[in-house]
Parts: C-alpha cells; structure tokens; sequence
C-alpha cells in the first residue's frame, strides 16, 4: 500500500499539538436497511454518498447506480471561513482538523441522513463544527445547529425520521435535534470523542460509542490509556438517560486481550439484535458480542496486508466499516488499511470473497435496502461499489466525488428527483482563504 498515507510532519506536530492543548481546557427495530425509517408520502428510493473532501453528496439511484444529482452541501463555505479567521480558538481548531484528522484536507462531508418524506438532507460537517438540512427543493440550507465544541462526526436518525442525533467530538456530548427545524430536543453524555450511534429496539434505545484521542501519536499498546476514555453504552432514546455502559476492557482483559484496544469504531446488529459486531482501533478484524449479556463471543481476525507502522494508520482505523446482511447470513467488512472488502461467514468467520483495490482505502459499508447487497465506498479511488452477500462479489462501480465516506439509504420525493443538480465544486475547493494562515513549524 502507498500513496495515500502522509508521514507525520513537523507542521501537523504542532497542529495536533495545538488540538490537544485546547482538548485538556475544554470542557468537556433492527438497525436495517435505510436504518429502518419509513418513506412518508410519494418518495423513491436513493443512496446518498457524502464526498468529504469536496463538500458534496452524490445522489445514486439504488438499482442501477444511475447517478441522480449531486448536491453543494457548503453554499455557505465563504461565510464558514471568514468565522474561522475572526475566532482563533476556532481558527486553530480549524487547521488542526485538515491537518491531524483530514489529511490535509478540509472536512465538508462527514454523514448524512434524508427526511422520511425525501424533502430534507441531514449533514454533518467536521471543519464547520455544524449539522445543516440541504433542502432538495431549492438546495439550500434550511437550517444549521453549530455543535458543542469544534468537531461534528457520526450520525443517526430515529426510525420514524423526526430526530436525529449528532456526536460532538470535541465536547464529549451527543446533541439530538429535531428533523424538521434543527432544534435541539436534548443531549446524553459520552465519552472521549463521541463517534457512533445505532437507533436500536425499534428507535426506543440508542447503541453508542465513543473513540477517544485517534490522532494522537500515543499508538502503542502501553500508552492506550493515554488515548482518553472509550464508552460503550446503551441510552434510552425517549429520556436519554444512559441505561447500561459495557466495560470492554475487562472482558477484552479476561479474554487474553490486554493489548487491544476498547476504542469501537463501525458496529452493526444481527437481525434480532441479540448479536453486535464491531470493530476496535488496530485490530484487523472484528469482535461479536452478545448484546443482551454483555459476553464477548469471537474476536475474528482477517487478513493483514498493510506495511504501514501502527503510527501511520489512519486515525487508527485498521478496518473501518461493517454491515451484516438482511438474512444475517453474512458481514461485509471494510478493510481500510489493507485496501480490501471482504464478505465473511458470521457464524466461522471464513472468508467468502475478499476484493482487493490498490490504494482503495475502504472507508464505510452500508447494507443494501434489499439487505442482498453492501455498499462499500472507496475513498482512495473515489468510488462506491455493490456487492452481492451471497458471492461476495463486486457487481458494480461507479465513481462519485472526492474522498466518499459515509454511505446512506435514504428517500428523495419524487416531485424532486427531476429537480436535482449536477453540482461541480470548484477546483479551489480545499484552498485556504485569505485571512488564515497556516502556522509555520
């Protein structure tokens, strides 16, 4: 693998630097196809693909992989910037982001989710510290909630589409907003940068995790600690009261896993729920656990590929993306370091297929609406493919924008579909504006 990994540099040494000096200050039904929400009205199906790095979302068309429009999801970037350069907490914030956590790059893009009815787009938005509604009538924002902190991330939306919940990474809290307006309905607390959350029990409960400290240099087995508190919990969606927080740590520990870390990264359920499989920082694999009982049932490893020292992984994500079939007969994995995806027997952990990209670098996978298929992005190449859980095979790919992550199901009203655009960012997309200056080192 190469091209795609940046060496630490003395300029992103002083930004995360930077970033953790002001973290130490501040205070701190089944999840199924299209994350189990109900069309409203006269809709059709979508997938929506957020193009991180050039603050887009590619609309898809589920069959064909026809591309249907593609959205500016940063209308308002001018206005963003000029934000950042009047606030220099917010300033450095800003270019520690691009530095540490995008590569280089602006974040524009993190997820996103449609309304029920296919009128709205939900997006979160990392550099910009925000979540706005893209509406697909007139494809402008409709409303924007500015996070606790300085960093939106993961998502999820309730099955019955009206909240939507947003993890503030820089401030330990996950926000719940209502749909509609933006408004906040409430908040429950995490830990250590708040990442992913899973609508489960038919949207009654919320599966939660936290990451903690992924851009950190402190990537040795023995200074795991030193990377912050990892939660692992379930929340009661109606009070948001924290219900049950697994200790991971000392079930990893009593399996002999003392050097594997507790950070939970991309999860999915079995079709009843009682299974959760996740992924950790580092581990080219996945866990299964029990999620009623809280036992730890496998710890499946896969194929390691990669060359790279522990310390050039990205943001530690050794694989990072997961989705199990409708039928629970089979996962697909995402693995982002070794540059593969790889369709796998739950219940023996063999390997169907494995499908290697160069310098493809996996970053999310998503089940099919059908449950038949996974949607896999390739950030490296910037592309999504289809591929079938029963052979494992890629059925089809089409390229998208640039560096595609989160991949969704989602509802567009049909009214609209017609109405999408064809929206090309401009080449100076992840140029930084007059009025900021990146510090020198």
């Amino acid at each position: 693998m190469s091209g795609h990994r940046s060496p630490t540099t003395a300029l992103t040494a002083l930004l995360v630097g930077t970033l953790g000096v002001l973290l130490a200050v501040l205070p701190g039904g089944p999840a199924v196809a299209s994350d189990g929400q109900q069309p409203v009205g006269d809709v059709r199906r979508a997938v929506f693909v957020g193009n991180n790095w050039d603050g887009t979302a590619t609309v898809l068309a589920p069959g064909s992989f026809e591309e249907l429009g593609r959205l500016n999801i940063i209308p308002d970037r001018e206005e963003r910037f000029a934000e950042a350069a009047m606030n220099p907490e917010r300033l450095a914030y800003f270019l520690a982001i691009r530095e540490a956590i995008g590569e280089g790059n602006n974040q524009y893009v993190d997820d996103m989710y449609s309304s029920n009815d296919g009128r709205l787009l939900i997006v979160s938005r990392p550099s910009f510290a925000d979540v706005v509604a893209i509406d697909l009538e007139t494809h402008e924002i409709a409303w924007r909630f500015a996070v606790a902190g300085q960093r939106s991330d993961h998502m999820a939306i309730s099955p019955d589409g009206r909240r939507v919940v947003v993890s503030a990474s820089t401030a330990n809290v996950v926000h719940v907003l209502r749909v509609r307006d933006g408004h906040e309905v409430g908040s429950f607390p995490s830990g250590g940068s708040p990442h992913e959350s899973v609508y489960i029990a038919g949207g009654r409960k919320i599966l939660h995790a936290s990451i903690g400290f992924v851009y950190t240099p402190l990537d040795h087995p023995a200074t795991d600690p030193a990377k912050g508190e990892r939660v692992f919990q379930v929340v009661d969606a109606d009070t948001l009261e924290v219900e049950r927080r697994y200790d991971l740590r000392a079930k990893f520990d009593r399996a002999g896993r003392e050097n594997l870390s507790t950070a939970v990264r991309p999860m999915t359920l079995s079709p009843d729920e009682r299974k959760v499989y996740f992924q950790v920082s580092f581990f080219h694999g996945y866990v299964s656990m029990n999620l009623r009982t809280g036992k730890v049932l496998r710890f499946t490893r896969l194929p390691k590929r990669t060359e790279e020292p522990r310390e050039n992984y990205l943001l530690d994500s050794a694989h990072h993306g997961i989705a199990m079939s409708a039928d629970g007969d089979a996962l697909c994995v995402a693995g982002t370091m070794d540059d593969y995806a790889a369709v796998v027997d739950p219940r023996t952990g063999e390997r169907r297929r494995l499908t290697a990209r160069e310098d493809g670098k996996p970053y999310w996978v998503t089940q099919s609406a059908g449950g038949r298929y996974c949607y896999i992005s390739w950030s490296g190449t910037d592309e999504v493919s289809r591929i079938s859980y029963d052979t494992g095979r890629v059925v089809t790919t089409v390229g998208v924008g640039d560096h595609p992550q989160r991949v969704r199901n989602g509802f567009v009203d049909r009214s609209l579909v017609a109405g999408l655009p064809s929206y090309d960012p401009p080449d100076d997309v992840q140029a930084i504006p007059p009025g900021i200056v990146l510090p020198v080192g």
